[in-house]
């Protein structure tokens, strides 16, 4: 066999392998940010609940903090790029499940028995060249029962 010809063959294995190759890494690498997100879209719900049940009614900061950016930080979240405190669903309800109508009205504070935080319909655009698009992940809710609501029990509120 001539030496120089089979250069070619080299080239062309490594053309046909290394597509093999780099399609596995980077969809390994694809399912990693996936579990990343889906693990960390839990904990924002788990975290947004707990604070919305122990901080006062609609504080924004509880959301901010939610989606694990400052206090003052507002926009985009830290962990997730496109996610922001707009994909966040916050509801208080009562002792049937029923959600409250005006959660911030001191008549109705006694009948709020549950908080419940959840992120619908949030898009997980791939970085994968040449698959476009998005996957639709499914609902993330957390529902915990009511603490302090941000009352110091006293009478006197209490800031997150």
């Amino acid at each position: 066999m001539n030496a120089k010809r089979m250069q070619g063959v080299y080239v062309v294995e490594f053309a046909i392998i290394g597509l093999l190759l780099f399609t596995l890494l980077f969809g390994v690498l694809e399912m990693g940010r996936l579990y990343f997100t889906v693990g960390t879209l839990n904990e924002v719900v788990r975290r947004g609940a707990r604070l919305a049940a122990v901080c006062q009614i609609s504080d924004p900061v509880v959301l901010r903090r939610a989606i694990f950016n400052a206090a003052n930080d507002e926009g985009a979240s830290g962990l997730i790029g496109n996610l922001d405190t707009a994909d966040l669903s916050l509801v208080y309800l009562d002792e049937n499940g029923a959600v409250v109508a005006s959660p911030g009205d001191p008549a109705n504070l006694s009948s709020i028995r549950f908080v419940q935080l959840s992120i619908e319909n949030f898009a997980f655009t791939l970085l994968i060249p040449g698959f476009g698009g998005g996957v639709n992940l499914p609902v993330f809710r957390a529902i915990l029962p009511r603490e302090s609501l941000g009352s110091d029990g006293e009478g006197g509120d209490t800031s997150c």
